[in-house]
């Protein structure tokens, strides 16, 4: 066979163009799309996406550019030889003009309904084009070829006929007809179908130019699969297991550096405070005055507060001189090396949840979908599947046109949605702190009042839209299926189901699309980018080690502006996932930041709880849902574990402007207060601690791994303490210095301790561990580390007061919510910048004026005896007022840009 292959292929002279070729000027209406093979929307598309807002139809201009795109299209054809100048039946180039409309030549693929049109139609691509060659035609004549193999181990999926093609796996973007003897190819434009289709024919080439025993060498310790499921099957879903694959993961080890570095931590603290209660006894020596001792209520929080500070001096010693082999390693909670990949007849299907609020579909929303739906191309060609699950937010909040636009892409490319409706009630008791209380919205006929749980609504709309996947899957479950089930009898059932499910919900749910949840779930945000080539590592990794309920990926940073405050906080988000990476290999545990992370679906099934009748996955209750979900399935005997073998390859947006940045420490400080302590009002009946804490430190847990997050979760207590502590030190030092026990260390030496080892040793360590794990020269990352202090040191100095609030808010039962980040810049004119500010800011302006005339009065006018001259109170207090006074401003790259 493959001897004969090799005799067809011979380099061929590309056919000349033909411009000239009479194409179609009209347009067609094809018969309604069959619900069986693509679900519909519970709101069926009326316009055409990419048009522009409130349009109805499309002008004459469009059609003239769906006609030159044709045309590109079947010159390129004819170029490339992959048809003839006048096709026969069954063969040519279909082009979407707008939902429902498409053009075609020749023109007698539309005019007699010829299957290949209907394909296309049923398809919806905006694209697709058939490809006749001499070595297709050789390969699909070849008895028992259930695919065709291209590079990397990948192959492309055989289907019986060009009627399969709607019902084949739409993200690999071709398919082998086999009675038709051609390769169908389909895309999202002229140039990507025209790149895709050039691309897999050089790769069939070239792969069986080397004759299929090196392609089969190259397979052995890779996937072996069977034919194709279709899309939605339950062979999708099953995941069998071939008898062949015998392979177990080795027991992984336990990785006791960061034990040893707990330990040092613990050494450090006690070194401190023993230091300061030497003072105390020597002071009991001299005057027997015992009530010094009282001090010893204040160490647990002086430990709480202190263990970051001494647990980063540890670990930088340790960066600096101590292992890092680990790093590239596998050990119980970190993979830095790949999985093998798994060998399975069906590989496991994997959904993509990606909750969606107001961010704009051309600028954030498809680019994200565009990575996702390669990274699925990888993984179908693999021999998996997979789908996109779309936790719809926004979708009945923004305005009509760009809902309508949302359906019509989803649509076309197969996505599954869910939406719930907008927020419509009265906010709870109370109101912001500094804030006000909002006013009840006004409802239109029709509608009912809706409350969206949670203050950061993430959770409630996840939440939402699994609850409507496993109702459906309910309703599925009580199908009979006979003998002779067939692909379309389990489509047409579950459109039977989810319209169901819609009408029971009485106009709250709007959905379309595959909504069922696989396996395992890969979360992302609505601005991320993942690898072409990561769910067969991330499943492979799951399926060898079913304890493991949750893979979080190291994550690198997509860049949006060149602004400096982005790019200091894109610095910053490096250095913490460095910081993790490197706590995680020394034996942490690993966290989970609530994105690019696959979770297994069976174990957060199993750790689900009931709630008013409904079953609650992400905890609506706490603000950090992440953190809680990792916290319950640890305790129930999962493990979370860290993989960096991706390098950067998934990528996350950050905060764009301050303002989302102070609201993401916001939200982390009130998430890890609420999940340690109840507000003061239910300390008398429910007691300080949380039922979640409680169980945390009765978890089988590592102990070093519960110090580690105490001292994480102390972190935002010793910041939102940090402007309190710095005012009452000022009045203590100014007013009674040398009349303090020796116990009390002022502020200053706090400060400089803080300077000398987060500014400069910490950089300087940062720096060493980079260059010793192979990341970057010492030269560069110095200058890159130390060209971030002066942003960072006005950030982080200018948060206490906002931090402290959330923190109050919490603990004082104040209702305070955050929205969504914002993904996309907005340019705002400097005047209304200067507006926005001020309303932001105005409260802790008028603060920072206040204390710094008071300095001031206490400085020079006020009487001798009360006056406050020392440079060690003044100088911590006046960097925390700077701080804060100009954090709103300097950091701010709509003032700085200064446009009008």
């Amino acid at each position: 066979m493959f001897k004969s292959v090799k005799n067809y292929i011979k380099p061929g002279k590309e056919a000349p163009s033909r411009g000239n070729d009479v194409l179609p000027t009209a347009t067609s209406t094809p018969a309604a799309r069959s619900s069986a093979t693509t679900p519909h929307s519970s709101r069926p598309p009326t316009g055409g996406y990419g048009r522009a807002s409130g349009a109805t139809s499309f002008s004459d201009m469009g059609l003239m550019s769906a006609t030159v795109n044709l045309m590109r299209m079947t010159q390129i054809q004819q170029r490339y030889m992959w048809c003839l100048p006048h096709p026969p039946p069954g063969e040519g180039c279909v082009y979407k003009v707008k939902p429902g409309e498409f053009i075609t030549h020749p023109e007698s693929l539309r005019q007699n309904n010829d299957p290949f049109f209907e394909a296309a139609a049923e398809l919806n691509s905006r694209v697709m084009i058939s490809i006749k060659d001499r070595v297709v035609t050789v390969l699909l004549n070849q008895p028992d070829l259930l695919y065709i193999p291209i590079q990397d181990n990948l192959r492309l999926q055989i289907v019986p006929d060009v009627e399969y093609i709607p019902r084949c796996q739409r993200s690999q973007g071709a398919a082998f007809c086999k009675n038709q003897d051609m390769l169908v190819v389909w895309g999202d434009s002229v140039d990507a179908t025209e790149q895709r289709a050039d691309k897999y024919l050089k790769q069939m080439v070239e792969v069986f130019s080397q004759g299929f025993g090196t392609y089969n060498e190259k397979e052995k310790d890779s996937v072996m699969v069977k034919e194709m499921p279709m899309e939605g099957s339950e062979d999708a879903y099953s995941g069998d297991v071939d008898p062949e694959d015998n392979f177990q993961e080795p027991r992984r080890k336990i990785v006791l550096i960061q034990a040893v570095l707990t330990g040092m931590t613990l050494l450090l603290i006690v070194a401190a405070i023993g230091s300061g209660f030497r003072q105390i006894a020597i002071e009991i020596g001299i005057d027997h005055s015992y009530i010094r001792l009282a001090f010893v209520i204040a160490v647990p929080f002086q430990m709480w507060l202190a263990l970051f500070f001494m647990q980063s001096i540890a670990g930088m010693v340790a960066q600096m001189i101590g292992p890092t082999q680990q790093m590239r390693q596998n050990s119980k909670f970190y993979s830095g090396i790949k999985p093998r990949p798994i060998s399975r007849n069906v590989l496991p299907h994997m959904t993509i949840q990606c909750p969606v609020y107001k961010e704009s579909l051309e600028e954030t929303i498809i680019p994200t979908m565009e990575s996702v739906m390669a990274a699925i191309r990888t993984y179908e060609m693999q021999g998996g599947t997979a789908n996109i699950f779309v936790n719809e937010d926004g979708m009945q909040v923004i305005s009509q046109d760009e809902a309508e636009q949302r359906r019509i892409y989803y649509d076309e490319q197969r996505i599954g949605w869910c939406s719930r409706p907008k927020q419509r009630t009265p906010p709870k008791a109370g109101g912001k702190l500094f804030g006000k209380t909002e006013k009840a919205p006004e409802l239109e006929p029709g509608q009912q009042y809706y409350v969206r749980a949670g203050k950061f609504k993430k959770a409630s709309n996840m939440n939402y839209s699994m609850a409507v996947s496993v109702r459906i899957e309910d309703k599925l479950a009580l199908v009979n299926r006979h003998a002779e089930w067939t692909q379309e009898d389990e489509n047409r059932e579950y459109q039977r189901c989810l319209d169901e499910v819609i009408y029971e919900d009485e106009g709250r749910t709007q959905a379309g699309g595959n909504l069922r949840i696989g396996e395992y779930i890969l979360i992302i945000d609505s601005d991320t980018r993942v690898p072409n080539d990561c769910f067969l590592d991330a499943v492979s990794e799951m399926e060898q080690s079913p304890e493991v309920a949750i893979i979080q990926f190291s994550s690198g940073v997509t860049n949006v502006s060149d602004s400096f405050f982005e790019n200091g906080i894109t610095f910053f988000t490096n250095l913490i996932y460095t910081a993790i990476k490197y706590a995680v290999a020394n034996g942490d545990v690993a966290p989970f930041v609530g994105h690019n992370a696959v979770l297994r679906w069976a174990a957060l099934q199993e750790i689900s709880y009931e709630k008013d009748g409904q079953e609650m996955y992400w905890s609506e209750n706490t603000v950090s849902e992440d953190f809680d979900m990792a916290l319950r399935l640890q305790i129930a005997g999962y493990i979370v574990r860290f993989a960096s073998y991706t390098m950067d390859g998934f990528k996350e947006g950050v905060s764009l402007t301050v303002y989302d940045e102070l609201a993401r420490w916001e939200k982390y400080a009130y998430g890890c207060s609420e999940l340690i302590f109840h507000p003061f009002k239910q300390w008398f009946t429910k007691g300080p601690f949380t039922p979640l804490f409680k169980n945390f430190m009765r978890s089988p847990m590592a102990l070093p791994s519960k110090i580690t997050i105490m001292a994480y979760i102390g972190t935002y207590y010793a910041i939102g303490s940090a402007w309190i502590l710095t005012l009452a030190n000022y009045i203590l030092i100014g007013w009674y210095n040398g009349h303090l026990d020796h116990y009390y260390i002022d502020s200053f030496k706090i400060y400089v301790s803080i300077i000398v080892v987060f500014n400069g040793v910490g950089n300087l360590a940062l720096a060493v561990l980079r260059v010793r794990n192979n990341e970057q020269d010492l030269l560069p990352a110095l200058i890159n580390n130390f060209k971030w202090v002066f942003l960072l040191t006005i950030f982080l100095g200018g948060i206490s007061l906002h931090v402290s609030q959330a923190i109050l808010c919490h603990l004082f039962g104040i209702n305070i919510e955050w929205g969504a980040t914002a993904k996309e810049i907005e340019d705002i004119p400097f005047g209304e910048e200067i507006k926005k500010v001020f309303r932001r800011f105005w409260r802790m302006w008028l603060f920072c004026i206040v204390v710094a005339a008071g300095m001031a009065y206490l400085s020079l006018g006020a009487p001798a005896l009360w006056r406050i001259r020392i440079f060690t109170p003044i100088w911590p207090l006046s960097t925390v007022i700077f701080a804060h006074f100009v954090l709103p401003i300097v950091l701010n790259p709509g003032l700085m840009r200064f446009k009008w």
